[in-house]
């Protein structure tokens, strides 16, 4: 994964690729799975969401640019794989997940693994987690229409947030930068992501 997936493709920053070797993939995907752990692909993790592919992963944790003295709040945890890369980098990560029963399973997946500076929360991610803010970075996992305007405010001078943007078809990776109260947007580029779901969402089905 590390060699064929990730620095063949550009991945490049050191601490990143360390962390996604660190990280025991397998143990965030069902048990029908597991043999597929690293696939160069997403995978269903239920209530149908995905884990990202490892790329996908990799791409949007460099360009967050992490030191280690982060506080990070991460918008969509699904299965925690994500959150689990980011706390290897980061000070403190926040995780919002909108399905209950994923945030539960998350959570505890989370404890038992022995992430302790993770917090997950169930919730409207779109709405961040403002009591525990400002992040110095935020990453959504979920493909949103916009960008929701609470991720923003909550976003610390000087922060980055790195979201999907985009319908249900074509979605590009954008990388937003704060400085004093400026943003300035970089496409990174074209992605594909299940909805983000919330007031600043997309709005939920009867069949999610």
């Amino acid at each position: 994964m590390i060699e064929k997936q990730l620095r063949r493709r550009g991945i490049t920053d050191e601490r990143v690729l360390a962390a996604m070797a660190a990280v025991p993939r397998e143990e965030f995907i069902r048990a029908e799975l597991r043999a597929r752990a690293y696939e160069d692909s997403p995978l269903p993790i239920g209530e149908e969401q995905t884990i990202s592919q490892p790329y996908i992963v990799a791409a949007m944790t460099s360009a967050l640019r992490l030191t280690g003295t982060e506080r990070v709040l991460e918008v969509g945890a699904g299965c925690g794989y994500q959150s689990a890369v980011l706390s290897l980098l980061a000070a403190e990560v926040f995780a919002v997940e909108f399905r209950a029963s994923l945030a539960r399973a998350t959570s505890e997946r989370l404890e038992r693994l022995g992430y302790c500076n993770i917090h997950v929360h169930c919730g409207d991610g779109t709405l961040g987690l403002p009591e525990f803010g400002p992040y110095s970075a935020i990453l959504a996992a979920a493909a949103a229409p916009s960008v929701p305007p609470p991720l923003i405010a909550q976003l610390a001078d000087g922060g980055r947030l790195i979201l999907p943007i985009g319908g249900a078809e074509e979605q590009e990776l954008r990388l937003i930068e704060k400085s004093a109260d400026r943003l300035s947007t970089r496409v990174l580029e074209p992605c594909r992501f299940v909805p983000l779901t919330g007031r600043y969402g997309w709005r939920q089905t009867s069949s999610r």
